[in-house]
């Protein structure tokens, strides 16, 4: 089963709490972004049964002045080197560099980083999952159109005990790995 018409669909993750480990003080440097278990294999996984692999993360740190850009790079091409070593891609990594009263458009619970995936790609966002452990991952799906998928990872345990009803059917994983075997079909 997966998104957008079998193998070649899309896929978009969330990025803290999903893919490395989370942090209430913020992700800030190199060394403190560290995989989750699981998760690096999980992505070359989606990656290699022909899935588009792409991430869309909140980064307030930027605008909070936590971290810069030079650091956000390293560690996306951390992620990116660790997945290609076990045979997979990661495609696209967009970010909302803003703070959460800055009002712009991209920043979860709004659509923007999405729509920007779907111009990206030229295409609809329809049936694609998008993989996350907040609240507001799952809501900016369902405001992009795509399909809101949990893990219980980073704030995902929480966020699925005070889930609203609007959210209550969406598929609930205990890790990106168990939701990449789902969307594998293996």
């Amino acid at each position: 089963m997966s998104a957008g018409g079998g193998a070649g669909g899309l896929v978009i993750l969330d990025r803290d709490g999903v893919i490395n480990r989370d942090s209430a003080q913020f992700v800030k440097t190199l060394d403190e972004w560290r995989p989750l278990p699981g998760s690096i294999e999980a992505i070359a996984a989606l990656s290699r049964a022909g899935f588009t692999v792409a991430v869309a993360s909140n980064q307030s740190g930027l605008a909070r002045g936590l971290l810069d850009r030079k650091t956000l790079r390293a560690m996306h091409r951390k992620l990116r080197r660790l997945v290609a070593s076990q045979g997979g891609r990661v495609d696209r990594i967009v970010v909302c560099p803003h703070g959460p009263d800055d009002g712009c458009r991209c920043r979860k619970p709004a659509p923007g980083l999405l729509e920007r995936l779907a111009r990206h790609y030229g295409r609809s966002l329809a049936g694609v999952p998008v993989i996350g452990d907040s609240l507001r991952d799952l809501e900016a799906a369902a405001a992009a159109g795509a399909r809101p998928v949990l893990v219980r990872t980073g704030n995902g345990a929480r966020t699925e005990e005070q889930l609203p009803d609007a959210f209550r059917d969406i598929p609930v994983y205990d890790d990106l790995a168990a939701a990449a075997t789902a969307l594998c079909g293996s």
